[in-house]
C-alpha cells in the first residue's frame, strides 16, 4: 500500500514521503495513528502543491536575506556605539553581540537575533570592527561596528 508519510516515522520514511509499505502495518498502525495518509491522486497532487508553495517561500526568504546583505555591507551603515574606555584605548568591559543587534535595531530599524551574530568574542577596543552576520544558510553580511568612547 501506498502511504503519504505525515510525521517521521523511524526506520520507514520521513515526513512529505510517498512510499509503499505492507498494507497491514498501514492500516493497523500508520494510519491509526496519524502518522500516514494513503496516497492516491487527490493526497498526492496536494502534496506536490505543498510543495511548490514551500518552495516559493523559501526563495522569498532567500531574496529578503540578499536585500538585508545588500543593506548591510553599504559604505554608509555603520553601527555606532559608545562606551567608557581608559586611556589605552581599552573598553572597560566589552560589547557583546547582543549590544550590536540593539544598536543596528535603534540606528537602522533593522531587528536581528543577536544568535545570528557571529561574534566569536566580545568586541574589548574603540575603533571599528567588522562582525560576520548569518542571515541565512546560504547568505552571510559584514556589518562595520564603530566603539566610540564616551
Amino acid at each position: 500500500m501506498k502511504v503519504i508519510f505525515l510525521q517521521d516515522v523511524k526506520g520507514k520514511g520521513k515526513k512529505g514521503d510517498v512510499k509503499e509499505v505492507p498494507t497491514g502495518y498501514a492500516q493497523n498502525f500508520l494510519l491509526k495513528n496519524n502518522l500516514a495518509k494513503e496516497a492516491n491522486k487527490g493526497s498526492i497532487s496536494e502534496l506536490e502543491g505543498k510543495k511548490k508553495a514551500q518552495q516559493k517561500h523559501d526563495e522569498e526568504v532567500l531574496e529578503e536575506a540578499k536585500e538585508l546583505k545588500d543593506f548591510l555591507e553599504k559604505e554608509e551603515t555603520v553601527v555606532e556605539l559608545k562606551a567608557k574606555a581608559g586611556e589605552d584605548s581599552r573598553l572597560f568591559g566589552s560589547i557583546p553581540s547582543k549590544q550590536i543587534a540593539e544598536g543596528l535595531n535603534k540606528q537602522y530599524k533593522v531587528k536581528l537575533d543577536k544568535r545570528k551574530i557571529e561574534l566569536e568574542n566580545p568586541i574589548r577596543t574603540l575603533g571599528y570592527t567588522k562582525v560576520p552576520v548569518k542571515l541565512h544558510s546560504e547568505v552571510t553580511a559584514t556589518i562595520k561596528v564603530h566603539v566610540v568612547a564616551e
